[in-house]
């Protein structure tokens, strides 16, 4: 942790040298959800300048963080892909963007998925507002020993994502005619698709949408302080639903096909002065 904490204070310090302002939001896109805002933007830098060692991103996911900075309410790092524990990292690496954002100053993080949808009402394309989260990928960023400062040794995850956060995401959508679903995420490992028997498994814990990302990012995030909340895009439905093969491409096709209704919603709540106002409050 010693080390985690040293290179954590040295990305920072290359967010600084690039004159940027401190951002108070987070964003996180999934796979093949990089949308382009309209948002005034300070530019984008790959993730890798503040990395301190060498990552690899998959296909869907350009590792770039852009600074978004509209007139209201506070500065937004768009982080433009996300870095997976299937690729080999460690549950510290994997969160290390987030950690890097929350000790910049950020409060409020919002996070896209592409996830498998589980529960008989969802088909793909659907939007799903994720209301909590099974975490069956075996890993936990809090592992060792954090710095007390950085949050309670044994943080309660009972409003990990945020209730006010979800409202605001819910008012927008409904204002925008976006249809959005709620429930619960399964977060896995992978990179391997789940069995039709994990499937039934999955739906018979409660888990409505499985995906690969997202749970440690939360965890992490909630930790130190700040407001959690995520949009799962079905973007295919589980193994042994339909009598088809899983495919990637699938994944990224859908993701384009929702990446106009996801630009209209967060176009419209990254300028809420409430988002910055969420904190952790029910």
């Amino acid at each position: 942790m010693e080390h985690l904490v040293d290179e954590l204070a040295e990305a920072g310090e290359r967010w600084r040298q690039l004159g940027w302002p401190e951002p108070r939001i987070g964003l996180v896109a999934g796979s093949g959800l990089a949308v382009d805002l309209p948002l005034p933007s300070a530019g984008r830098q790959p993730l890798q300048r503040f990395l301190p060692w060498t990552a690899s991103g998959v296909v869907g996911h350009s590792l770039e963080v852009e600074l978004l900075l509209p007139d209201s309410p506070a500065p937004v790092a768009y982080l433009r892909g996300r870095l997976h524990s299937y690729q080999g990292y460690s549950a510290a690496q994997v969160v290390f963007p987030v950690r890097m954002l929350a000790l910049l100053g950020m409060r409020t993080l919002l996070m896209t998925n592409a996830a498998g949808g589980l529960a008989e009402a969802l088909h793909a394309g659907d939007l799903v507002l994720v209301s909590d989260h099974l975490n069956l990928t075996g890993l936990n960023p809090l592992r060792g020993e954090p710095p007390a400062h950085w949050g309670e040794r044994f943080p309660d995850l009972t409003a990990a994502y945020a209730p006010r956060l979800r409202a605001l995401l819910r008012r927008h959508a409904d204002s925008l005619g976006i249809a959005l679903a709620e429930g619960v995420y399964a977060g896995v490992a992978g990179p391997s698709y789940e069995t039709p028997a994990e499937i039934r498994m999955f739906r018979t814990l409660g888990a409505d949408v499985v995906g690969m990302s997202t749970v440690l990012e939360v965890i992490a995030a909630h930790h130190m302080g700040v407001s959690c909340a995520c949009v799962s895009l079905v973007s295919n439905l589980g193994a042994g639903i339909l009598s088809v093969p899983l495919d990637h491409a699938e994944v990224l096709e859908a993701g384009r096909g929702a990446a106009g209704r996801l630009r209209e919603l967060f176009a419209r709540v990254l300028v809420d002065p409430e988002l910055v106002e969420s904190g952790r409050a029910a």
